[in-house]
Order: C-alpha cells, then sequence, then structure tokens
C-alpha cells in the first residue's frame, strides 16, 4: 500500500506540469510532415507487424510520419507521465487499457470525443465492449489495439480418452464434464488429473471471478463509482463453484493464473480458463488443445476481456493531435485492421470482420467467433487494480471454505473505499 501511495504521489505531482505541457499550439506542421512519436510494448511478432503498418501508413502519405520507440511495457509505465511532464514524452502511447484511467484522470490524455464522432474515423464498427474499455467519466481517451476474452483452453486427448465429443455450453455442463474428467486413480481422495483449474486468486488478468460473475447477473462496480461485489447474485455464483470445488474435486485449490497455466501445460488438468497466449504455451508442450466460449451462466454468458489502449498525450499540439487521428483512422481500416488481428493474435476490433477473414490463423479465428462474449473488466475505475486485489481476498478466502455472506460484506466495504480514493 505505501508503494501504491508512493505512486499517486508521483503521478499527482505529474499530472500538475502536464497541464502546463498541453499547449494546444498547432504550429508545428509549418515544414514537412508532422511528426509523431509512438511509444509501445509490442516486442515480439506483433512488433514487426505493427511497424510494417507504421511503415505503410508513413509510404501512403506526405503529411504524417511515425516514428516509434519500443520499451516494455512496464517501463512506459514507470516513465511517461515523468517524460510528459519534461515535455520529452510521446505523441501517442499505447499501454495495457486497465492503465488507461490511472493517466486519462491525471490529464496525460486527449479527448476523442469528436475523432469517435467522424465518420471518417473508421471506429463505427468497433466492438463496443472495446471502446467502452477506452472511457472515463464518458469520455474517451483513447482507442483500442487489442480486445480479446478469456476463453477455456482444453486438452482435446483427455477429453477423447473420457468420451467426450462435445464441449459444455452451460455451467451445468461445464461442472459435470469437468467430474468425469477428474481421475482419482488410486482412490486416496486427492485427484492426479482435474477436470479443470479454477484460480481463486490473481487469475488471468484477474478476469476469471468477473466472467463468473458476470454469467449470473452480478458485477463488482457499477458505474465506476459504486461497489455491487456484496449482491444476491455473486452470493449464488462463489456457492455454486465452492461447492463444485470442494465436494467434486473438479480443480485443485489455491493456485493462482500462473500456477493454473503450468497444471494445464503438464497435462494434469482438462481445462483451464486464459488468453490468446495459452495456445503457444500448449503448442510448446505438444498439447492438442481447443478453444471454447466460457459456458453460460444461468443469467448470462459473458467473459471478462483483456485490452491494449493507445492515446494521443497532452503534449501533443492541435497538429499532432489531427495527424494521429488521421494514424488511428488508417489503422481501423478494414484491410489494415485484418491484418493486425492475423499478425497480432487477438480477434478482429472490428465487429464487420468476420472469423472466414482470419481463417488462415486458427487461434484468432477460433476467438473472433466467441469475440461477443467479451466484456470490458471495471471501465473507467482508476483504482482497477487495487478492486481487484480486493476481490481475490473474497474468492480465495470463499473456496477455502469461508463464509461467504461475511466476506462479500467486508468485500464490498474495501472496494466502496477503494473507489472513494480515486
Amino acid at each position: 500500500m505505501k508503494k501504491l501511495l508512493a505512486a499517486a504521489a508521483v503521478l499527482a505531482t505529474a499530472s500538475l506540469g502536464l497541464a502546463a505541457c498541453s499547449s494546444g499550439d498547432s504550429g508545428s506542421a509549418s515544414d514537412g510532415p508532422v511528426r509523431l512519436t509512438f511509444w509501445h510494448g509490442y516486442t515480439e511478432a506483433d512488433g514487426d507487424v505493427l511497424q510494417g503498418i507504421i511503415d505503410d501508413f508513413n509510404a501512403s502519405q506526405d503529411e504524417v510520419e511515425v516514428s516509434t520507440e519500443v520499451k516494455t511495457w512496464a517501463v512506459i509505465d514507470d516513465t511517461l507521465l515523468t517524460a510528459l511532464s519534461a515535455d520529452q514524452g510521446p505523441d501517442v502511447v499505447a499501454m495495457p487499457a486497465e492503465r488507461l484511467p490511472v493517466y486519462a484522470a491525471k490529464g496525460a490524455f486527449t479527448d476523442l470525443t469528436d475523432f469517435y464522432a467522424s465518420a471518417d474515423s473508421n471506429t463505427a464498427e468497433l466492438n463496443p465492449q472495446a471502446v467502452e474499455m477506452e472511457t472515463v467519466d464518458g469520455t474517451a481517451y483513447g482507442v483500442p489495439t487489442g480486445f480479446v476474452p478469456l476463453a477455456v483452453y482444453y486438452n482435446k486427448a483427455l477429453f477423447d480418452a473420457a468420451g467426450i465429443t462435445a464441449f459444455p455450453t452451460t455451467w451445468d455442463e461445464w461442472v459435470d464434464t469437468a467430474k468425469k474428467l477428474t481421475v482419482d486413480e488410486n482412490g486416496d481422495g486427492t485427484p492426479e488429473q482435474y477436470g479443470m483449474v479454477l484460480p481463486d486468486h490473481a487469475t488471468v488478468a484477474n478476469g476469471v471471478w468477473p466472467s463468473l460473475f458476470y454469467g449470473n447477473g452480478g458485477d463488482i462496480v457499477e458505474d465506476g463509482t459504486t461497489a455491487v461485489l456484496d449482491s444476491p447474485e455473486n452470493a449464488e455464483t462463489l456457492k455454486y463453484w465452492a461447492d463444485a470445488v470442494a465436494n467434486d474435486k473438479i480443480s485443485p485449490t489455491g493456485v493462482d493464473g500462473v500456477g493454473a497455466d503450468g497444471l494445464f501445460s503438464s497435462g494434469k488438468v482438462a481445462m483451464t480458463i486464459g488468453g490468446p497466449w495459452m495456445s503457444s504455451i500448449a503448442t510448446e508442450n505438444s498439447i492438442d488443445y481447443g478453444i471454447a466460449a466460457i459456458p453460460a451462466g444461468p443469467v448470462d454468458q459473458a467473459a471478462s476481456a483483456i485490452g491494449v489502449s493507445m492515446g494521443i498525450t497532452a503534449q501533443a499540439d492541435d497538429a499532432k493531435v489531427a495527424a494521429a487521428e488521421k494514424f488511428f483512422s488508417y489503422f481501423f481500416s478494414e484491410d489494415v485492421a485484418t491484418e493486425w488481428s492475423l499478425g497480432s493474435g487477438w480477434p478482429p476490433l472490428r465487429t464487420d470482420i468476420p472469423a472466414s477473414a482470419v481463417a488462415s490463423n486458427p487461434t484468432v479465428a477460433a476467438l473472433t467467433e466467441i469475440s461477443g462474449t467479451s466484456r470490458a473488466l471495471l471501465p473507467g475505475v482508476v483504482n482497477s487494480s487495487d478492486v481487484l486485489t480486493e476481490m481475490d481476498v473474497v474468492t480465495q478466502k470463499a473456496l477455502a471454505g469461508g463464509d461467504i455472506a461475511s466476506l462479500l460484506s467486508d468485500g464490498q466495504a474495501a472496494i466502496q473505499a477503494t473507489l472513494d480514493d480515486q
């Protein structure tokens, strides 16, 4: 907590400087193309694809030139505000989506309301939940570069061995399937193979439990400001899954997201919930895998989504803002959006690009088929990491046999205090 408070103090100080460096001067286009600096953390094959798109954009016109600086996401997070305060930051920056509200609240990003309203922006077909991810207090401060729902990755060989030919579509079917896949060979009460792994804290992108809460009509925060964790719907959800784990032993307990990845890659569990990187993990470990949507709960079928955002910083003057918006429009054109999806491994950001258009990448095609289940995680919540930490306390203790009613009540109070401190 002390570390967070120290960071908040730095952010508060830096925000004062940001107000001064946002000049609104449009004079930078007086001679030659408007030059934009762009920080991002795409360091793998996706970085090469992004650079190719930027090279093509630069070659397609002579009004704007984008140059990139590749950094790790952590370095961007650590240095952005300080750099902007010294007028040495980027004009455009990409970052994990959950960090955007933090910087937007400090005045680090340009309001993109007019950009979204423009017919030339190519944003009309963007996934609405991806756009919601960019919104703070009703204002969009960024655009998405990635948005993908958590999904179930399953071991086809274990399914075949159990004689299971269809993936479950509801929670009850999911638990029944997991029971069939749970094997206690020596009868000692501890299965050698589990049907699924349900991490109870520090889950993948902290999105597993929000996905389950959504499935039963629950939520964690409403309108970015009000804690709604303590609800009958969430109590039912916690009891349902705590019972399945405790009584049916479908999952080991005390597992976090990293541990869940390891159990799946070692073939000790048949199903796990993860993101696109699970395809690489499964392939590296010679696991023949399938991808399916998180089965529907009693009320809804929804999955928390992981995202990356891209914004125009307060350092950019009017000419650079217009230049950046020109690049964004290019990025969201149908051909480029398809190219980016195939190269990045994430489903298309545009809802009018079908799975058939990305069929050459089976993982992308599978994720595209289920992208309609995506839901932005805690959109507009500045202290989202603190909120999710409080939620972790509740889920971990609930699966360990704690009293659900008191856990939800305490969690609700802690989350509301966090929200009030934003």
